[in-house]
């Protein structure tokens, strides 16, 4: 089967396309063959060193497609089934052995495209809103990435339980889209002053929490944007590793509060999972929420399709196709 693997740690040159057999599912695993494979910064991290794994590995945090084998004591599942999957290393493949209670299954009415492109992005706007800082309606909110693969989910999601958003994005396309999602103010980061406009559509108040998937360029803008008692939450870090902070910068900041939260965290038990998916799902159904799939790549492209997700050059979600 055709796989991408990262040979070492570097950038997307070290992605290479190698044939390994296909693998047989063990005891309490699912082999599934991928229809969609999402792409997400993660996957960077892991690639680049920022998040060290053992390489040469196969990438890839999530995908979906169909039941093609079971491992011996799976019960509830047969082949052909749809399903789902995130946080399970090795998805740049044609096939991947999973473990069975981390699978989900696929409601009608839900693509492997669509699932492909929604499940750890939405999950993560899921935990983000409802968990990590359980978000009020009338609250308001600062959200970096705006138009990016969380983001879109994350700024239609915070509207509907009726937040007041303002989003950073880099261009005026962006911005287009950001608006277009339900943010009710969007700032172009890279031509204006962001705790400035910040504290001028708040009338200088700040906001309640500030979601940051970007990391070391946009961390001194997110902790000036914040009010009194405010939350920096730091979820990323595609621009790098944001910086250490001294414990006394918060509380003369106002009293602030930070965390850096992962999805993992927040979905360790498959009852946590489950819920989390179901959440997202009903919303994706009800269309409250609807994923924008911004660009897909053949699966041999993933050296380009890294080079487009970490360029900036990227809209909504991005998939790689087997």
């Amino acid at each position: 089967m055709l796989a991408i693997q990262a040979t070492k740690a570097g950038g997307p040159e070290v992605l290479e396309a190698i044939d390994l057999p296909i693998p047989q599912p063990g005891p309490g695993q699912i082999r599934i063959r991928h229809h969609a494979i999402g792409l997400n910064f993660i996957d960077t991290y892991q690639r680049s060193g920022l998040y060290p794994m053992r390489l040469p590995a196969v990438l890839g945090q999530e995908a979906a497609g169909v039941v093609d084998a079971i491992g011996e004591g799976v019960s509830g599942w047969d082949k052909g089934d749809r399903i789902a999957y995130s946080g399970q290393t090795g998805a740049y493949a044609a096939f991947h052995v999973v473990q069975a209670e981390r699978v989900l299954r696929l409601p009608d009415g839900v693509s492997f495209e669509i699932a492909a492109a929604s499940l750890l992005k939405g999950m993560t706007a899921e935990f983000l809103l409802h968990r990590c800082y359980p978000l009020k309606a009338g609250e308001t909110i600062l959200v970096h990435a705006a138009s990016g693969g969380v983001g879109t989910i994350l700024v239609q999601w915070a509207k509907a339980i009726g937040a007041v958003v303002i989003g950073t994005v880099g261009s005026a396309a962006k911005a287009d889209l950001a608006r277009d999602n339900g943010c009710d103010h969007v700032i172009l980061y890279r031509d204006e002053d962001v705790p400035a406009r910040v504290h001028d559509i708040t009338e200088g108040r700040g906001v309640g929490v500030a979601y940051d998937s970007v990391g070391k360029d946009t961390f001194e803008g997110t902790l000036a944007s914040l009010g009194r008692r405010g939350l920096f939450v730091s979820f990323g870090n595609a621009s790098g590793p944001a910086p250490a902070v001294e414990p006394g910068r918060l509380m003369r900041a106002g009293s602030l509060f930070l965390t850096r939260p992962t999805l993992f965290d927040y979905t360790a038990t498959p009852e946590d999972l489950a819920e989390s998916a179901a959440a997202l799902f009903a919303v994706i159904a009800s269309g409250v929420v609807k994923i924008e799939i911004g660009q897909t790549f053949p699966l041999k492209d993933a050296r380009r399709a890294h080079e487009a997700l970490e360029g900036r050059e990227t809209v909504g979600a991005s998939l790689l196709i087997p």
